[in-house]
């Protein structure tokens, strides 16, 4: 898989997999905001065989990475691509010298907190009723990102 930035032409195929994967879709136009409207955003995706397989999107605030969004086409959960989505942006957030990454799970998506413990990311505390769609917490999750680089190896 191929990691690159995400472009205008990207967005068709990440909002359907938007819509397949989640239940509170983001609409386009937060994508095309991303994409050229604010300047502390990092959205990248993840392409195979010219088709758009996963995405990203983090914000660089200060010295924080904040990541918002990590998705694999259902097809490909589980081959890994969610983690080198992952890896890219932590590699990102290290080159950029920023001191920590944060993030929300829900609190229910225990392959998702799992694959963030590994690379460093505790819990730090609970959003109560954070989504709206069924009222579950959200786990805010923070890493040191000097303390990220070869955990997994």
């Amino acid at each position: 898989m191929k990691i690159r930035r995400m472009i205008v032409a990207d967005i068709k195929r990440v909002c359907e997999l938007e819509r397949e994967l989640f239940t509170m879709p983001w609409p386009r136009t937060s994508f095309l905001y991303e994409i050229s409207g604010n300047d502390r955003s990092f959205p990248v995706v993840g392409v195979e065989d010219d088709e758009v397989v996963g995405y990203a999107i983090a914000w660089f605030v200060c010295d924080e990475l904040h990541i918002g969004n990590i998705a694999v086409t259902g097809k490909r959960q589980g081959s890994g691509l969610g983690k080198r989505l992952l890896e890219y942006m932590l590699s990102e957030a290290a080159k950029r010298e920023a001191a920590v990454a944060t993030l929300e799970v829900r609190a229910g998506n225990v392959r998702a907190i799992s694959l963030y413990r590994g690379y460093g990311f505790k819990g730090i505390a609970i959003r109560k009723n954070y989504y709206t769609d069924n009222k579950e917490d959200a786990l805010i999750m923070m890493a040191d990102i000097g303390h990220n680089e070869g955990e997994n190896e």
